[in-house]
């Protein structure tokens, strides 16, 4: 999680402890870290996190003590030479601007989102330091694009947002091979996953150690899933009294994807489930069914990557008016 360090900085605040946030502001050319690395530093010498990787750290965190003891903003500028950008596995050097301050009070606002379940964005002004917190649902055209693409940025020169965005979920419809194959992928590339198969023999912790597992039936887990836009969905069983319940659920829901295994001839048979079903031909065409991108997977090992693949290309997708 983005926020690991600052429930560190509030444990140390807890005991007592003074402590101060460096934050990477910008970056130019081959940077070590990307922008929004964090790190914190306490009055008793201790640090958590990295701007760097190691190559001007020790700098960052003399300047943060300074800030804990004279109360104080730092806007830092460094450049990473070539040869320090091979030692910490670059190509080549750049720049890094780095935003040293007193751990300010919002940093408490944005756990207590965490701890909600919602997604914020903090800006700062890089001259005064203030802060200002933003909402999902209530924020400018630019930190809105922030938080769809989880990256933290420059507004402008004086201005930074570093984004706080709840995790991607994915909810996998069906314990099955290819489910096997999916899940260590999906973690890899940040997603929390859910595996839902009421048949416990295949949803086993035995198949899929470590895995949160629902044995619901899919559209009573679905409900419970609590599908929102940083939710995909996949159903992988191909068998329609498994995977239709949780298309029922899933279509009308705010989830940014939906996957369906199976051929094109099985598309066109599911398609017709859901058109006598009621659902408009708008609603079944956000199924992205044969699922997967045309790479032609063979193995599931290959067809979980092609799933994977697509669900990062529909996420990343800006929308029309961008």
């Amino acid at each position: 999680m983005a926020s690991d360090i600052l429930h560190t900085v509030r444990q140390w605040q807890g005991e007592g402890r003074r402590v101060a946030l460096a934050t990477v502001s910008r970056t130019w050319g081959s940077a070590p870290f990307p922008v929004g690395s964090q790190l914190a530093a306490d009055d008793q010498g201790n640090f958590v996190g990295s701007v760097s990787g190691g190559c001007i750290e020790g700098a960052v965190i003399a300047e943060a003590r300074g800030a804990i003891n004279d109360g104080n903003i730092r806007r830092l500028e460094f450049s990473v030479s070539n040869e320090d950008a091979w030692e910490v596995g670059l190509a080549c050097g750049g720049t890094i601007n780095v935003f040293v301050e007193p751990a300010p009070a919002e940093l408490n606002a944005v756990l207590d989102a965490e701890a909600d379940g919602r997604s914020v964005a903090l800006a700062t002004d890089l001259e005064s330091g203030a802060h200002t917190l933003h909402e999902a649902d209530t924020v400018s055209t630019d930190i809105a694009k922030a938080m769809r693409d989880d990256r933290s940025r420059p507004l402008d020169d004086d201005q930074f947002v570093r984004v706080y965005n709840t995790p991607r979920r994915l909810a996998i419809i069906g314990a099955v091979h290819i489910a096997q194959e999916l899940v260590p992928i999906a973690q890899k590339a940040g997603f929390e996953v859910t595996v839902i198969d009421p048949r416990q023999a295949f949803a086993s912790e035995e198949r899929f150690p470590g895995v949160a597992l629902n044995h619901d039936w899919p559209d009573d887990a679905m409900r419970a899933f609590n599908l929102d836009r940083r939710s995909a969905v996949v159903t992988l069983t191909h068998d329609p009294k498994l995977d239709d319940p949780a298309l029922d659920v899933a279509l009308p829901s705010d989830c940014f994807y939906i996957g369906a295994l199976g051929s094109k001839k099985t598309q066109a048979k599911r398609v017709a489930r859901l058109q006598e079903a009621g659902f408009s031909d708008e609603l079944i065409g956000r199924i992205h069914g044969p699922v997967g991108l045309d790479i032609n997977a063979q193995s599931p090992a290959e067809i979980a990557i092609s799933i994977m693949a697509e669900i990062v290309s529909v996420l990343r997708q800006p929308p029309a008016d961008d």
